[in-house]
């Protein structure tokens, strides 16, 4: 029964952190193994048959991402899709002959039917419902994207403390509409940074701004870090793990694509020879080692010296609880790591796990 819970305590917490920040890929990637396992059963199921180099594929695919959020709860609805281009035998037995193609397939049958409405969340939705016998409204999610105009631009953009990726938009731009779903979980994924600013600018109303920054497609991506507030190009993907991973490479942060902080989060490779001094060090020796360390994390700056006076604590902490205190501390963290907690509470946890690791 006790197991039981703790599972049940483990799924509530994922389920309700990956929809507060829509960052999970909340469609279901179906393949030539799982499609005939999870399609024609026990729920019903709207398929989208696409190819990943396909325009129309990837206008639709944050209207289609929004659908999957708001059916994710509903266990009698699959919300799925098929690469083509890796799955054919599956899209050629569908008779798929273009991109995207969407169908509806009753529950229990392989027999699926056309959806041929127009190719928006709320008209999906209206579909689903009308076929599954379902309820279900589009979900509306807090943005985290900070809105940029010539009133706020230059404060928040040129602020040296400050990380700011802008994305440079025009509304009726194809290309934008696809990206927006993806630049949301780009956003969401960092919104705990406070050094971190994920913005766009709406740059068919502002072409002052525009023009002053060079911007002559759309969209266009600037990054402005704290030493160059001329700005740089962003020339990477536009997929969530590419952005990810630039602006952890750039900013220096350790989140991954839900958000939550990596093993490395907290981690000052410095302070790694006298952590591994201290653990090895005896009773009377580690008051010395200790007293090195001090003189080690007062030198740092940043967010290096945030987390060298966890590294303090910790140690200090150890000395007074014995040498187990590392591995069983870690062991109640990760215990509470697995309940429903706030985000900010779990990068508490998660840096001082991380921290703790090396102690160990």
């Amino acid at each position: 029964m006790r197991n039981m819970m703790m599972m049940l305590n483990i799924g509530a917490m994922i389920l309700a952190f990956l929809v507060s920040t829509a960052s999970a890929n909340d469609v279901v990637a179906l393949t030539k193994d799982t499609f005939e396992n999870e399609v024609g059963k026990d729920r019903a199921a709207l398929v989208e048959f696409y190819a990943p180099w396909c325009g129309h594929c990837k206008k639709l695919a944050p209207e289609y991402e929004k659908l999957g959020l708001s059916f994710k709860k509903t266990n009698t609805i699959l919300i799925g899709k098929v690469d083509c281009d890796e799955h054919k035998s599956v899209c050629t037995k569908y008779e798929v002959s273009g991109y995207p193609t969407i169908q509806w397939f009753p529950k229990g049958s392989l027999k699926p039917k056309m959806y041929e409405g127009a190719r928006t969340a709320e008209a999906l939705a209206a579909y689903v419902n009308m076929e599954g016998g379902t309820n279900v409204k589009i979900h509306s999610l807090p943005s985290s994207v900070v809105v940029l105009s010539p009133d706020n631009f230059d404060k928040i953009v040129l602020d040296e403390t400050k990380e700011v990726l802008v994305e440079f938009y025009a509304p009726w731009c194809g290309h934008c509409k696809a990206l927006a779903y993806t630049y949301e979980k780009v956003a969401a994924a960092f919104r705990l940074e406070e050094e971190v600013v994920i913005a766009n600018v709406n740059a068919d109303e502002y072409k002052d701004l525009a023009e002053k920054y060079g911007i002559v497609s759309y969209p266009t991506l600037k990054f402005f870090p704290r030493n160059n507030k001329t700005g740089e190009d962003y020339a990477g993907g536009h997929d969530l793990d590419a952005f990810v991973t630039f602006i952890n490479e750039k900013c220096g942060t350790n989140r991954d694509e839900q958000g939550q902080l990596t093993s490395k989060a907290g981690i000052v490779e410095s302070l790694d020879t006298l952590v591994k001094k201290f653990v090895s060090a005896d009773n009377d020796e580690k008051k010395a080692v200790f007293s090195r360390l001090v003189e080690k994390v007062n030198k740092l700056k940043g967010s290096d010296l945030s987390y060298g006076n966890l590294y303090l604590k910790l140690a200090k902490t150890t000395m007074e609880k014995g040498a187990d205190y590392p591995k069983n501390e870690i062991q109640r963290l990760e215990g509470m790591l697995r309940k429903s907690i706030s985000a900010a509470k779990a990068d508490e946890f998660t840096l001082k796990k991380n921290i703790l690791s090396t102690f160990v």
